[in-house]
């Protein structure tokens, strides 16, 4: 991840440990002397970095529902509060405390954090070297414990209902604590991997071998120191006597036996020696590991399915009282006949000419009367009724549909925009600008 130009110029060429992204474009690093948080150019705030030095004496962790603090007490100088989204807390605290344990001279340089555990108000953090531990409502202060794996003769865990007792044996004493079931699996693994990785061994089997055999060359060794530190100097016997000496006190004191049988006797006593059988009752202790008792639940619970109501069908009656009522009025027109025949009078054919003549123009005049063919005389052409149709013309409304589409796209187009700054605000305010 290449960093911006800002925040290069603060971590001054320093190893950069993590980044951390939080977010947008803002980001976390960490040195392993300090903590540099990014904020980019938004809407609240300009580009800015802040420093937090490592060199601190507790931290704590306050956690809400969008949004987590991490505050860094420096004793004398005050306190800091870095605030970012509450998703990211385990991702900016490991290497933060991972800094802060390193630049306080609790790990050894070289020496890298694995895993930081937090239960309630136990804090465990798994070093390549080490595991510490704190208890308390810090996350971390001066009242912490560590455990070297050099010291550690064995490991085992104790599965109970809800938690798992971690036993620790260090110096000769047994360490216990608890980790929640369902974050057992993680503590378990991440610690027997570093122990195992430590002493160079697969299994907590092949470690407990291990160990047993160091044991036992140890005390072997003790063994044979103290056996070798013994000297017997050379002295009298205290079960020798002399057969000279006993022959003198019997010449001194007037024994009646004869000095050879004295001296029989001395040899006799000299000679009389019977080895008694030493018999040493041993008893072998074997020291085991205390095997977990596994509380198992056995409460087994049978629900009965209450009786639901029986839901009740509802006849929905519709009635339809519309009427339908249409009328159509037909004005039926109908061509009325104009046919006045006159009969001719024979032998006069003037005359018959004539009333043909005037038959024609009859019917000429009954044909161009605006009611002719309509027997009530109500019916006629649509332009000679004097209305006028109210039409549009077609270049005005395409127009004014033209002019309309354009005023909504600029609308939408400025709600849009709207929203993406809305959004970018709201953005801004979750990760605590």
């Amino acid at each position: 991840m290449s960093l911006p130009d800002l925040l290069t110029e603060a971590v001054e060429g320093e190893d950069v440990v993590t980044t951390v992204d939080l977010g947008g474009d803002d980001a976390l690093v960490v040195t392993p002397s300090r903590t540099l948080v990014y904020r980019a150019d938004g809407l609240l705030s300009d580009e800015t970095v802040e420093e937090y030095p490592h060199d601190v004496d507790r931290i704590d962790v306050s956690e809400g529902r969008r949004k987590a603090k991490l505050t860094l007490d420096y004793a004398l100088d005050g306190e800091e509060t870095i605030t970012f989204p509450s998703k990211r807390l385990d991702d900016v605290l490991h290497p933060v405390l991972a800094g802060v344990l390193s630049a306080t001279g609790i790990t050894d340089p070289g020496e890298s954090a694995l895993r930081t555990f937090r239960f309630s108000e136990l804090t465990l953090v798994v070093t390549s070297d080490r595991l510490v531990k704190h208890i308390g409502a810090a996350v971390w202060d001066e009242e912490y414990e560590e455990f070297h794996y050099s010291d550690v003769t064995d490991l085992d865990f104790e599965e109970g209902t809800v938690a798992t007792s971690v036993v620790l044996t260090h110096d000769g004493r047994q360490e216990r604590f608890k980790a929640p079931n369902e974050d057992a699996p993680a503590v378990r693994r991440a610690l027997t991997d570093a122990l195992c990785a430590f002493h160079d061994v697969e299994s907590l089997a092949e470690f407990r071998v291990t160990v047993a055999d160091e044991t036992e060359d140890e005390s072997t060794a003790e063994s044979t120191a103290d056996a070798s530190t013994t000297d017997f100097s050379d002295g009298l016997d205290p079960l020798s006597a002399s057969p000279a000496t006993e022959e003198t006190d019997a010449a001194e004191e007037g024994d009646v036996a004869d000095v050879s049988d004295a001296a029989d006797a001395g040899d006799a006593d000299d000679g009389a020696a019977t080895d008694a059988p030493e018999t040493t009752d041993g008893v072998d202790v074997d020291a085991g590991s205390a095997e977990s008792a596994t509380e198992t639940d056995a409460a087994s619970r049978s629900g009965t399915a209450a009786s639901t109501a029986s839901t009740a069908s509802t006849a929905s009656t519709t009635t339809d009282a519309a009427e339908a009522t249409e009328t159509t009025s037909t004005a039926g027109s109908s061509s009325g006949e104009a046919g006045g025949s006159a009969e001719p009078t024979a032998g006069n054919e003037s005359a018959r000419e004539n009333e043909a003549g005037g038959s024609a123009a009859a019917d000429g005049e009954e044909s161009g009367r605006p009611g002719a063919g309509d027997p009530d005389g109500a019916t006629g052409t649509f332009d000679e009724s004097g209305f006028e149709p109210a039409g549009v013309e077609d270049e005005t409304l395409a127009e004014e549909i033209a002019e309309l589409r354009a005023t909504v796209e600029a609308q939408t187009e400025r709600l849009d925009r709207q929203a993406e700054l809305i959004e970018k605000l709201v953005e801004e305010l979750r990760r605590g600008r």
